[in-house]
This record gives C-alpha cells, structure tokens and sequence, in this order.
C-alpha cells in the first residue's frame, strides 16, 4: 500500500495526457492572412471584428482576436466568465464600473473579473488585442 499515492499519481497524469491529446500547439500573429475575421456581437457597433484561434464560441473555453477601427467606442457590457487581455497592437482604454479608467499598452496584460460591467475606447492606432475566457457569455450592460 505504500506505493498507492504514486499509482494514483500515475493514472491522473495518464488521464491528463490522453485528455490534451487531440489539442495542436498553435502559435499565430494577428497579422496572419489565414484568420477568418467575423462581426462582433450586434450590440457593438459596425467596425468591429473578431477571429477564433482556439476553442468554440458556442462552448466552453475560447480564445480570440479582437479588433476594433480607431476612435471606436466599445459599449458598456460584462462577461458571466472571467476576461483576460494581452494588448497586441494600438492602445486600448478600458474602464471598468467602480474603478479608474486604464489604459493599456502593446504587451500589457489586464484582467477583468466575471460579471463586472466595463466600456472601452480607442483614440487613435487601431488595437488588436487577444481575448481569453472561460464559461463566458457576452452581455450588454444597461
């Protein structure tokens, strides 16, 4: 019995192993002529394009490009998931309910907790910027 923690141990990282099998390690610019760019949800205005790099919009766990023209007003809304940001091109201001507008770089990183209604805008480089979420809805914020 004394080898029943390592047996354990074992078998998880066996499961995790077959679990991730079928994924593909993808690297991808956002200047990629292969990504397939579709409108933004309708509640954001005409101008506004995302890409899918991995995952489903449908289900569960999916990352994304958005990009956005310049001097574009992106809508007040929340996500039901957690939302993760890693700018890639242009500046991109953000402000989130109850908290200071920032304002966020070419390779900065910001994070927004779920359901937590925010608005962003651009003034003048045209942002891309990698979205990560989990478990997410999109959803207008009156």
């Amino acid at each position: 019995m004394k080898n029943t923690p390592l047996i354990l141990m074992l078998i998880l990282l066996s499961i995790c192993s077959y679990v991730n099998a079928g994924e593909n390690a993808l690297v991808i610019s956002h200047k990629d002529k292969a990504l397939e760019w579709a409108p933004c949800p309708d509640f954001i205005p005409k101008g506004c394009e995302i890409a899918v790099l991995q995952g489903d919009p449908a289900k569960k766990n999916l990352d994304i490009y958005f990009k956005v023209p310049s001097d574009f007003e992106i809508p007040h809304h929340l996500h039901t998931s957690q939302e993760r940001i890693v700018l890639v091109s242009g500046t991109l201001d953000v402000k989130y309910d109850n908290h200071e507008k920032a304002t966020i770089r070419v390779g900065e990183y910001a994070y927004g907790p779920a359901k937590l209604p925010h608005s962003a805008s651009v003034i003048r480089e045209i942002p891309v910027f990698s979205i990560s979420v989990l478990l997410n809805r999109l959803t207008h914020a009156n």
